[in-house]
Formats: C-alpha cells, sequence, structure tokens
C-alpha cells in the first residue's frame, strides 16, 4: 500500500448527486478518478462524461481495486457491492441512514450500531472510515479553502484502522477542509442525521468541542 501522500487516483461507487460531486471535488484536488456503478461501464460513460467530465467510467471491480474507495452507492442497496471486491482498500462511506426520508432499513434500526458499523461488519475485510456524510453534495463544491485558511470548514472522519484514517485526513485536507479524527468507527454515530454535527456548517475547532461534547459517556 502506498504513503497518502503519494495517492493519485481514486475509486467511486455510485454515480448520484454525492458520488459526481466528490468526483468532480477530488479531480479539482488533482486526483485521477474511476467512477463505477452496478452497470457496465458503457452504460454510463456518455453520463460520467456530462456530469463528472475528466472521470473515467469503469467496471465495478476497477473502481474498487483502487487504495482509497469512496461507496457512494444507495444505502438501500450496499449489499449489492461484492465484500471481496474491497478487501484491504481503505473505504470511505459517505452514506446515511435516515429512516424518515428513506424508509425504514431493517439492518440499520440496531440502537447499538452506527450505520457506518454495519457497513463495516459486512465489509469485513476492508477499512471502513466514515466522513464526508455530513457536508452537502452542493457544499462541498463551494465550500473548499485552502489548508490554513481562516475559519476552514472542518469534516470529521472516524475508523478502526490508523493508517486508513491517515489516508482520509490527507485526502480531506487535499479536498479543501480541515480533517478531524474523531477516534474509532462508533465514534461516527455522532454525525449521523439529525445531530448538530450534521446539522451544522463548522470550523475545526467548533467541530472539536461538539465532537468532544458528543462523545462523553452519557451521549454514547
Amino acid at each position: 500500500m502506498s504513503d497518502s501522500n503519494t495517492l493519485t487516483t481514486i475509486g467511486i461507487l455510485g454515480a448520484g448527486r454525492v458520488g459526481t460531486a466528490v468526483a468532480r471535488q477530488a479531480m479539482k484536488a488533482g486526483y485521477d478518478v474511476k467512477i463505477a456503478t452496478a452497470k457496465p461501464a458503457e452504460e454510463i460513460r456518455m453520463i460520467v462524461d456530462i456530469v463528472t467530465p475528466g472521470a473515467q467510467a469503469v467496471e465495478a471491480s476497477e473502481a474498487a481495486s483502487q487504495e482509497l474507495v469512496i461507496l457512494a452507492v444507495p444505502l438501500h442497496k450496499y449489499r449489492t457491492v461484492d465484500p471481496e471486491l474491497l478487501a484491504g482498500r481503505t473505504v470511505i462511506d459517505v452514506m446515511n441512514y435516515w429512516a424518515p426520508v428513506d424508509g425504514v432499513i431493517a439492518d440499520f434500526e440496531q440502537a447499538d450500531l452506527g450505520s457506518s458499523e454495519v457497513i463495516q461488519q459486512y465489509l469485513a475485510e476492508s477499512h471502513v472510515v466514515k466522513s464526508l456524510n455530513h457536508i452537502g453534495y452542493h457544499e462541498l463544491e463551494e465550500d473548499d479553502q485552502p489548508s490554513g485558511a481562516q475559519g476552514r470548514r472542518a469534516l470529521a472522519l472516524a475508523g478502526d484502522d490508523a493508517r486508513s484514517k491517515a489516508v482520509v485526513a490527507e485526502f480531506i485536507d487535499r479536498l479543501g477542509y480541515d480533517a478531524i479524527d474523531a477516534g474509532p468507527l462508533a465514534a461516527g454515530r455522532a454525525y449521523q442525521p439529525g445531530t448538530d454535527i450534521f446539522n451544522g456548517s463548522h470550523s475545526a475547532e467548533q467541530l472539536s468541542a461538539l465532537l468532544e461534547a458528543a462523545l462523553q459517556p452519557s451521549h454514547v
């Protein structure tokens, strides 16, 4: 596995609004992007060329073979992703479970597990990191600022593998945001839908304070 500062190409599974916004922002940051859906690459090539010009439409196996993969499929279709394709990969879970909007999905109704923890159980051989789920897809392309800019927006990340989190932190920084390590994957519950973090835009200092408050034992 390469070091995070040598990462040049990312894979994206999902070509909806979130996946394509991440693709465009990643290309703006200098990454090559390979994007795939459940359909054959040839069937999505034209729409990829239009919506994410510069990205390469590929088969799911090729997108999933990158060191860093963005998982942006509709949440209810997560089991259509082949876990073997993502074995050993760092996977950013950008998906959210919001029953009032998306309907009840039994897999995610476990009170003691956040949605990304369920995804990690399914992708047992991958290193899942929860991030990019608490910024609107349109905001992702509008709120970016250079590293060190005053009041730069911050995004949280949570995961159980330190090296994967380092890769994701570098990626977030290059996208134009401060990366704040929330801790293990379970800490991602602090910025799921309905939380103060999910509902707002925060600087690094503000986000760190909100995470500290949310992750107090009485709140977890």
